[in-house]
């Protein structure tokens, strides 16, 4: 018997003594250099500001406003903190990405964080970022999100380092992965393109229900629970072509429902008014035609029966 303990133990040691100095391991950052150009630069910012959102989390968020949009002034600075008050194993906060901190990361250094969650010194990112997602997208577009990041004014805001909780401080390590790329479909093959435009905003991150970062509920379906500081709850919305979901919605109506946040400034909210994480203001500026080729897909998913109680206030 103590053999076999003495053994297990030894097992244990090396398992763990591999997952914290052998992983992540999704090679080493590509030799890369991204040739900039004012297109490219645009292809970015709508990436970066509407689809992807890296500007959505790397900024402050005002929860006094409806959506929470970003404060101004705070685009790409960082420092939204994602913590155990929202269920959380740890505190996370979001990264300056302006060239004041990323001035001495290479594009490939860049290209490895966004695509396979490795920094520039080898070590993982907890994926609250979607590195998952962005890693079945087209490189092109990663290329176009970086030149956009290399383009954003410098600000100088010093963060807090992120921490993860023990066990997920070593188990992080397993989470990176290596990229599975495709091509950027001709977006008039409206069901493939909007498919991959919903991959590039990882619409499933939060439309999926999930525990402890597995998925558990139907795809697309909604449920996942988003919960805020104040003790509300958030769930998110059912996608699917159900009545519970989308069902009874029009293109027309879908695309209506995101722009009629375009050109209408955020408003205070009152205490215990239905709050949202969906951020309409910054996904409002999406391209019609990219709202109407993520609606063609989401209408050839299958039917999930699950009405969702959006908001649940704060208790007394």
């Amino acid at each position: 018997m103590a053999i076999l303990i003495g053994l297990g133990v030894i097992g244990v040691t090396a398992a763990i003594a591999y997952i914290a100095l052998a992983l992540p391991d999704v090679g080493p950052a590509p030799d890369l250099k991204i040739k900039s150009t004012p297109q490219l630069i645009a292809r970015g910012r709508y990436l970066a500001n509407h689809v992807m959102l890296c500007m959505d989390c790397h900024a402050e968020r005002d929860f006094s406003l409806y959506a929470g949009p970003p404060r101004p002034g705070t685009l790409g600075a960082g420092g939204e903190v994602f913590d155990r008050s929202m269920g959380l194993p740890g505190r996370f906060v979001s990264r300056n990405l302006t060239p004041a901190r990323l001035a001495d990361w290479s594009d490939g250094e860049l290209f490895r964080a966004i695509t396979s969650g490795v920094t520039r010194d080898g070590s993982a990112l907890f994926p609250i970022m979607p590195y998952k997602q962005y890693a079945q997208i087209d490189p092109r577009d990663i290329h176009a999100v970086i030149a956009y990041l290399r383009s954003l004014p410098p600000v100088d805001n010093a963060l807090e380092p992120s921490s993860a909780d023990f066990p997920v401080s070593l188990l992080i390590n397993t989470m990176p992965v290596k990229p599975s790329f495709r091509s950027r479909p001709d977006p008039a093959d409206r069901i493939a393109y909007g498919e991959y435009l919903v991959t590039a905003a990882a619409c499933a991150e939060c439309h999926t229900r999930a525990l402890r970062g597995k998925p558990v509920g139907e795809y697309l379906a909604g449920g996942f629970e988003f919960r805020m500081p104040d003790g509300a709850i958030i769930r998110s919305a059912n996608l699917t072509p159900h009545a519970t979901g989308l069902g009874a919605w029009t293109k027309a109506q879908f695309i209506a429902r995101f722009q009629a946040f375009k050109n209408t400034p955020p408003s205070p909210r009152a205490a215990h008014q239905a709050q949202t994480t969906m951020p309409w203001y910054m996904y409002a500026h999406m391209h019609e035609s990219d709202l109407g080729a993520i609606f063609d897909y989401l209408q050839t998913l299958p039917a999930v029966d699950n009405r969702v109680t959006v908001f649940s206030p704060p208790g007394p």
